[in-house]
C-alpha cells in the first residue's frame, strides 16, 4: 500500500538513473509494456485478481516516479467516510488515471470502471480489463449507454463494488462543465449510493500523435488527484452535478502551473 499520511500521499524524493533522465518516456514505456504483457498473460489464464490489479497499478506509480513524475493525492479520508460502495465521478485527462486510480481506491473499496468498449479490443490489455468486470459503453448511443450503466452499475454496487465514471465525452486538458454528462449522478440516484467527486490533473502523460494512449511523459507537470466530500443525490440531481463540477473546476484552478 502507498504511504498515506493524514489523508495524503506525496511522491518520495528518489535518485533517478542517468538513462531515466535522458529518455524518461522510453524507459517508462519499456517497463510499462513488460508489465502489461506479464499481467495480460496472467489475466488470459484467468488468474488476475483484484490484489494483482492493485499491485500492477501501484507498479505504474513507481515507474512514473522512477523517471521523475511527482504525484500528490489528497482526500483519502473522504473515501473512508462512506461504508459500502460509492460512485467516483471525475474529469478525464489522459490514460494515466485509468492505470493509477485502482491503487488509490482498491485498498479501501473493491472498484471497477465504466469504460469505452474499444478498450476490450486492445491487444493483451483487453484480458486485463475484461478480468475487472467493467461496464462497457459504446459512446455512440447515449440512450443505450445510460441504460447499460444504470443496469450494470446497480448490479456492481449491489455486489459491493464501487464504480468509477468519467462523464466527459472525451479526454480533455481543459475542464468544461458542459461536457460532463449526468450519467454518474443518475446511477447514484437509482442505486441510492453516495458520490465522491474526483478532481485530477494527469497531463504529465500526454496524448500521443499516432497512438492517443501513448504520448510523451513529461516531468515538468506535477500529477495531482483529489477526492472530495461524499455527496448524497436527492431529487433530480442537478444541484449535486453542479457540486461535482465546482469541486473539479476549483481544484484545477488551484493546481494551475
Amino acid at each position: 500500500m502507498l504511504n498515506i499520511q493524514d489523508g495524503r500521499y506525496v511522491s518520495p524524493d528518489l535518485r533517478r538513473s542517468g538513462i531515466a533522465m535522458l529518455i524518461p518516456s522510453l524507459v517508462f514505456y519499456v517497463n510499462f509494456l513488460w508489465l502489461v504483457l506479464r499481467s495480460g498473460f496472467i489475466a488470459w489464464r484467468g488468474r488476475y485478481d483484484d490484489k494483482m490489479w492493485e499491485e500492477s497499478s501501484r507498479s505504474v506509480i513507481r515507474m512514473l516516479e522512477a523517471i521523475g513524475v511527482k504525484i500528490e493525492v489528497e482526500g483519502f479520508e473522504n473515501i473512508e467516510k462512506v461504508k459500502g460502495p460509492v460512485i467516483f465521478i471525475g474529469n478525464h485527462m489522459s490514460m494515466m488515471e485509468t492505470l493509477v486510480l485502482p491503487s488509490l481506491i482498491r485498498p479501501f473499496k473493491p472498484v471497477t470502471f465504466v469504460i469505452k468498449e474499444s478498450l476490450l479490443h486492445y491487444p493483451v490489455f483487453k484480458y486485463i480489463m475484461a478480468s475487472r468486470n467493467p461496464i462497457a459503453v459504446s459512446r455512440t448511443s447515449p440512450r443505450q449507454d445510460l441504460k447499460t450503466v444504470l443496469t450494470e452499475g446497480c448490479a456492481r454496487l449491489e455486489n459491493g463494488i464501487s464504480v468509477i465514471v468519467f462523464p466527459q465525452t472525451t479526454r480533455a486538458l481543459q475542464f468544461k462543465p458542459e461536457q460532463m454528462s449526468s450519467i454518474g449522478v443518475k446511477l447514484a440516484q437509482k442505486a441510492k449510493a453516495a458520490v465522491i467527486p474526483v478532481a485530477l490533473k494527469t497531463d504529465a502523460w500526454q496524448n500521443g500523435t499516432l497512438l492517443k494512449d501513448f504520448g510523451r511523459i513529461t516531468r515538468r507537470k506535477k500529477t495531482r488527484f483529489a477526492f472530495g466530500q461524499p455527496i448524497t443525490v436527492e431529487g433530480k440531481g442537478t444541484t449535486e452535478q453542479e457540486l461535482i463540477n465546482t469541486f473539479i473546476a476549483s481544484k484545477l484552478k488551484e493546481w494551475e502551473d
